[in-house]
């Protein structure tokens, strides 16, 4: 009888040991995901960040404003858990945001838009919301896209805007005068 005690007091302790064990992979296999979770969120944000200074290094936005285009990053996490999926979506969302920004710089380099594109720039951060708890799902998922979609300029220069309006001016100048010459005719005419 007390073989039987002793081999039930050894597979206990055993199992208990196996358990401790296991429990303490189970622990360190979270905390491992965690630090690659927060590791992967602060690449995003400090990418993002560094982009924003670049763009204002650039007198695209306005040192006051980068704040708040900082604050889409920093308060992704306010309202939203914090799992991979929502990861994933603040990577997306703040790389769209980065990439339409970044082909807009070229497109307005290229055709001279670049007050414009500043303007532009201006209305998305007055859009923005001022509260942490306005960052919320629906914000990443639909305003926020449409907002990104309101910071497309025009694909025609201004030089060429700004020949068009004087063309459409000088035409209509020539035809107002051409008017003007041939009522004078009918006037003669008539007398």
């Amino acid at each position: 009888m007390s073989y039987v005690v002793f081999v039930s007091i050894t597979l206990l302790i055993t199992i208990l040991g196996v358990y401790v064990v296991i429990e303490n992979n189970r622990k360190k296999a979270r905390e491992a995901e965690k630090r690659v979770f927060n590791e992967r969120l602060k690449e995003i944000s400090s990418h993002f960040k560094s982009k924003i200074s670049e763009f204002v290094n650039y007198k695209l936005i306005r040192p006051k404003h980068a704040p708040q285009f900082n604050a889409i990053v920093g308060n992704f996490f306010v309202v939203q858990a914090h799992n991979d999926d929502n990861l994933e979506a603040l990577e997306r969302v703040t790389d769209q945001l980065l990439a339409t920004i970044g082909k807009e710089l070229n497109k307005c380099r290229e055709n001279g838009n670049m007050d414009l594109l500043a303007d532009q720039l201006f209305m998305f951060v007055s859009e923005l919301p001022s509260a942490g708890l306005a960052y919320n799902k629906a914000f990443y998922s639909e305003i926020l896209p449409a907002l990104i979609s309101r910071i497309q300029t025009p694909d025609t220069p201004v030089q060429a805007d700004a020949q068009e309006a004087v063309q459409n001016e000088e035409e209509s100048v020539t035809s107002s005068e051409s008017d003007d010459s041939s009522t004078q005719q009918q006037k003669a005419a008539a007398l």
